[in-house]
């Protein structure tokens, strides 16, 4: 008699444990993921942009940081977590079209 009164008193608690998993935990580590590979991807002569939105190209890529080329002999080091993987999907072509390669 008690038995089948706990299990469905605790039903509840579980769907809306099984909702916050497939609505909230389950996307934010798929986004995590898919944020890590692209810092790993990062290669040398891609366009990117900061979090900060400094728009540059990749000069140089090291382990835990890269080279931005930002203007005509400017370069900048940023961190790899500092580039987001949400704003540089998608650039094309940036301001960086009218500079003249290195």
């Amino acid at each position: 008699m008690f038995g089948g009164e706990g299990i469905m008193g605790f039903l509840p608690l579980v769907g809306i444990l099984v909702v916050f998993y497939f609505f909230m935990i389950r996307p934010q580590t798929k986004k995590a993921k898919e944020a890590k590979n692209f810092r790993e991807a990062l290669s040398k002569g891609d366009k990117v942009i900061t979090i900060g939105g400094i728009h540059g190209k990749i000069v140089e890529v090291k382990d835990q940081y890269i080279v931005l080329n930002i203007a005509n002999g400017v370069d900048i080091k940023v961190t790899k977590s500092g580039v987001s993987p949400d704003l540089s999907k998608g650039t094309g072509d940036s301001e960086l079209a009218a500079q003249p390669t290195k």
